[in-house]
């Protein structure tokens, strides 16, 4: 089994254990204050906690809920919360797998479709079966050597 493949399966097994988190949402407002709130742990308390200011301590909610916040500030503020940061990146549907074959099946299409209007213009127009099959066989390909301009 060629590595490639073996990342992509872990990676699958990976996403496969966090697909429940797709559907979580949090408020505006962000975790930091969602979390800060609902313990009622007041401004100072958290900044104590972070070693700043009340006003340092309000300045990281609003950067969470604006997006400008940092990784680690969050992790920070997490801890400061007595909470652990869990940060991840996953396919916004289905599997690694199935994004590379949606890729593959888009380029194979587009290199198909480049290749059958050369041919027609040419007088040599392949058929419906062996332009199926050369779609197929493009897709393998495609999928099983995952070249990089697969993802222009």
């Amino acid at each position: 089994m060629n590595t490639k493949k073996l990342k992509i399966e872990q990676l699958d097994n990976k996403f496969d254990l966090l697909s429940p988190l797709r559907s979580v949402t949090i408020s505006d407002e962000g975790w930091i204050k969602t979390i800060r709130s609902s313990i009622g742990m007041s401004f100072s308390q958290f900044g104590k906690k972070l070693g700043i200011t009340p006003q340092s301590a309000r300045a990281i909610e609003i950067r969470e809920s604006n997006g400008s916040i940092t990784l680690k500030s969050l992790d920070e503020a997490a801890r400061a919360l007595d909470m652990k940061l869990v940060y991840a990146i996953v396919p916004i549907e289905g599997s690694l797998s199935d994004l590379i074959e949606q890729k593959a099946k888009e380029k194979a299409s587009e290199i198909i479709s480049r290749t059958s209007h050369n041919m027609l213009l040419e007088d040599q127009a392949n058929d419906s079966k062996r332009l199926k099959n050369e779609f197929e066989e493009t897709v393998a390909e495609l999928k099983r050597e995952i070249p990089k301009y697969l993802w222009d």
